[in-house]
């Protein structure tokens, strides 16, 4: 995902040109230090005490030019506008959030109102149309048949695709399908750019197993996979980018 991201963000703003980014459920931080090192300034957005700890012990370790470049605000992402003015920001970061959220739109929408023109806003949320998937490959036929007919699910123990936040056991959580994306995304001014798959193969990867020696082949393949049809339509995750008209 992060190389998905990298991709838009080349292909969109001019090579050195520093960056205001706006990461919404930044987790442990782990893409907001990735593009604060990269010379952004960002400013994490995160409700979680214990993930905005982490994030700020993080941070601590960091270089001072590090640092400085760097806002964590404690905070419901739902809140934006009571923090930034409309157009603060360039890109918009709001990455396996949306599958904890019961009614999306006005999230997504403060966060379009957050975007200068031209900015980009990068989802990361569960495949409605793959939830099948999984259940099916593991052999659970039960739970690969509901799979079909809902956009709710009970997530497995493992990372997310943000970097590392371990996924909120035990709470019934929401999926969602690339064409309603797509129409709320145009009508909030912020129309489909680009989709990326995340997670096309590694998705059923036991938890704790131990990352494979070829790790980089495996990430080549997942990418490919990512940007080509029909191998990323059936993804666990959605990566989408829509730019702000």
């Amino acid at each position: 995902m992060a190389r998905q991201l990298d991709e838009q963000i080349v292909g969109r703003f001019p090579v050195g040109q520093r960056l205001r980014v706006l990461d919404v459920g930044m987790g442990q931080g782990t893409q907001a230090l990735r593009l604060v090192r990269a010379g952004h300034r960002v400013t994490g957005v995160e409700q979680d005490p214990k993930m905005v700890g982490v994030a700020r012990e993080a941070l601590a370790g960091e270089p001072e030019g590090v640092r400085e470049r760097m806002r964590i605000v404690e905070g419901d992402g739902r809140d934006t506008g009571v923090h930034f003015l409309p157009g603060s920001f360039d890109v918009v970061l709001c990455h396996g959030v949306l599958m904890y959220v019961e009614e999306p739109d006005p999230l997504l929408a403060g966060l379009a109102r957050m975007l200068a023109p031209g900015g980009l806003l990068s989802l990361l949320v569960r495949n409605g149309d793959a939830l099948a998937m999984r259940p099916g490959l593991s052999g659970d036929w039960a739970g690969a048949l509901s799979g079909f007919d809902t956009v709710s699910y009970l997530p497995h123990s493992r990372t997310d695709s943000n970097g590392g936040t371990p996924t909120r056991l035990g709470l019934d959580v929401r999926a969602d399908r690339l064409k309603d994306l797509t129409a709320t995304l145009a009508g909030i001014g912020a129309p489909l750019h680009a989709w990326y798959g995340v997670r096309v193969f590694t998705d059923t990867a036991a938890d704790g197993a131990e990352v494979p020696g070829d790790v980089e082949t495996l990430l080549a393949v997942e990418e490919r996979a990512g940007r080509t049809d029909p191998y990323r339509g059936v993804a666990a995750l959605l990566h989408l980018c829509g730019v702000r008209g």
